[in-house]
């Protein structure tokens, strides 16, 4: 992770809570109550140094002042193998469901990627090294929490990556704005990462060419686009519709 904090509420309640990584100082704006003095109390459970700061205070360390009252030190959110990704989702009951991003560069828009992505099941997210958001606080802030409970492998290249994907058995379907197949009548009930483009230029052709399948999201009205959190919500929803019909017909 490009820092050492994390601050907002959900997301530090989400990190205190999932206790899935070091946290070394909870700072908190004084005089803290309601869902701040839920913070201190799993705080001090968790035997977390706890501090009280002015608002200013709260601002500078945050780089913002939408702390929302509470910023904290945490060691860094790691990345795993994408070997490691692929065993993870192998132990679960279920076919695999991972999304690989495509330099997408908004840490806000993986924020709310890595947010949909842990709502709607996915086992996992695979980012590019280079050209493209890392797990960055304002990732972790969009995120709502959603962060500390979903695996993320950050890989070289993303083409070569998508071949081990696909000898593991796990369907490659790209997304494209037309011409694709419409996403309902794709099966995405099978083993499957979904790779979504960047804001920019969408997937690049060399990542489309080894992909199985491009799937459209059709789009009846007059905005011709969806940005890349909504495409993504979209794509996942109608995944974990198909599942689920399938799992309890």
């Amino acid at each position: 992770m490009n820092d050492n904090r994390i601050y907002g509420r959900n997301p530090v309640l989400a990190l205190l809570q999932s206790g899935g990584r070091r946290t070394d100082e909870v700072a908190v704006l004084a005089g803290a109550r309601g869902r701040l003095a839920e913070v201190v109390t799993l705080a001090r459970r968790a035997g977390v140094k706890v501090s009280y700061r002015t608002r200013d205070q709260l601002t500078a360390m945050a780089g913002t002042p939408h702390h929302q009252g509470v910023v904290c030190r945490v060691a860094e959110k790691e990345y795993v193998a994408l070997e490691d990704l692929l065993s993870m989702a192998a132990g679960r009951d279920e076919p695999a469901f991972f999304l690989a991003l495509d330099q997408v560069q908004d840490p806000r828009n993986l924020g709310s990627l890595l947010r949909t992505a842990e709502a709607m099941g996915v086992h996992g997210i695979v980012l590019p090294r280079h050209h493209a958001a890392g797990l960055t606080a304002s990732a972790a802030k969009t995120s709502v929490g959603a962060l500390e409970f979903i695996a993320v492998a950050r890989v070289t290249n993303l083409v070569a990556s998508i071949e081990v994907m696909k000898k593991q058995g796990v369907w490659i379907y790209g997304t494209v704005p037309v011409g694709g197949v419409r996403t309902w009548e794709a099966d995405l009930t099978r083993p499957l990462c979904l790779v979504l483009g960047g804001e920019e230029g969408g997937v690049r052709p060399l990542v489309a060419q080894n992909c199985d399948l491009l799937l459209t999201i059709p789009m009846p009205g007059r905005v011709g686009s969806l940005n890349v959190g909504a495409a993504g919500a979209a794509l996942c929803y109608e995944a974990l519709r198909q599942r689920f019909r399938k799992k309890y017909p």
